[in-house]
């Protein structure tokens, strides 16, 4: 079977190419319009979890549907689809008011990045969760959830199983943070800035974010989204290392040095895009009109791709890995919110 693994990547498309992915892209599109739809009747699940959800049901369901005339066009939804995705969602990117929240919260995201992926890889070794699906769950718990999977599965390509844990394991603790960081906030007596920050660097999804945060009041929501959006820029420096390191492995040169590799593979095209149209939104070009439509194409987009990973899935590589994926995003999950706090305590924004 073709997997989005397998995927070409540097020919352009021919027609020959592009019409033998068709079918499966529509079919990735419709499970997507499903999966969408749902999101906005349960907003705390989301489209993107939803469409890896329902294209794994409907392979299952449908054997058919994981034959050779659908795979390439999975393989496009998993990964230009996917790139594309990255570069819409950077047009609702304001880097203006990033570099106004943060000077004060970079301390406490920095940190609680660090926590999250040093505690990826310490707990990962521990748990016997290693390669790709601990590395996807620890930027997924440390940046932001679906949108950091998503640019980091387009630069490492792992297998859709080792995704789909990463998903399942994050959408887990999203539900469990917007049930739960509400009433623990007003517990500690915290404020509203203190709050938005805690709950900015330490919930996963963005939805959730704003699910938790303008649950509590005042302007726990604003802030919170702010910092949130703050902490997706630390996706750029990850994934060009991510790159790096990808780079280096398949050119089987382990220590060469960066400028021995193409520089396409240090700095892949959808992230410079995702630079690109924050620029352009922070410098007016985009009209602030655009910002919910485009939101919404970005948000589908991820749903497609994602689809795309659920219906090329085989449900034997899930249960091949058991309850440890999941019980490392919970620690790390744990480890990432209690460091946010303490942070906060030391650097006074507590």
């Amino acid at each position: 079977m073709t997997t989005f693994r397998d995927a070409p990547v540097a020919a352009p498309a021919s027609p020959a190419r592009r019409s033998r992915a068709l079918p499966g892209v529509l079919v990735a599109v419709v499970v997507a319009a499903v999966a969408t739809a749902l999101g906005e009747l349960v907003p705390v699940v989301g489209g993107p979890v939803f469409g890896i959800v329902l294209g794994a049901v409907t392979a299952a369901v449908v054997p058919a549907l994981r034959g050779e005339r659908w795979a390439p066009g999975y393989a496009v939804a998993a990964k230009p689809v996917l790139q594309a995705s990255i570069v819409v969602l950077g047009t609702g990117l304001s880097l203006s008011q990033v570099l106004r929240v943060g000077g004060q919260s970079l301390p406490v995201m920095l940190g609680t990045l660090a926590v999250a992926l040093g505690g990826a890889w310490l707990l990962g070794r521990w748990l016997g969760v290693r390669g790709d699906t601990q590395t996807l769950i620890g930027v997924g718990t440390g940046i932001c959830g679906a949108s950091a999977i998503a640019a980091t599965t387009a630069v490492i390509k792992p297998r859709q199983a080792e995704v789909a844990y990463a998903i399942g394991t994050i959408f887990t603790f999203n539900i469990a943070a917007v049930l739960l960081f509400p009433p623990l906030g007003h517990l500690l007596g915290l404020d509203a800035h203190a709050f938005g920050l805690w709950a900015g660097t330490a919930i996963n999804d963005t939805s959730s974010v704003v699910a938790a945060s303008y649950a509590y009041g005042g302007d726990a929501g604003s802030y919170g989204l702010v910092v949130k959006l703050t902490r997706t820029l630390t996706l750029i420096p990850i994934v060009m290392v991510l790159a790096v390191l990808k780079a280096r492995r398949e050119a089987g040169r382990p220590g060469s040095g960066v400028h021995a590799l193409p520089w396409r593979k240090i700095v892949p095209l959808f992230l410079l895009g995702f630079i690109a149209a924050a620029t352009l939104n922070t410098l007016g070009v985009v009209p602030g009109s655009w910002h919910p439509a485009l939101s919404v194409l970005g948000t589908f987009l991820i749903t497609t791709a994602l689809a795309g990973i659920g219906l090329a899935m085989r449900p034997a590589d899930l249960r091949r890995a058991g309850p440890r994926p999941l019980l490392l995003g919970g620690l790390l999950w744990v480890a990432v919110a209690a460091a946010s706090l303490a942070l906060q305590a030391l650097t006074g924004t507590l």
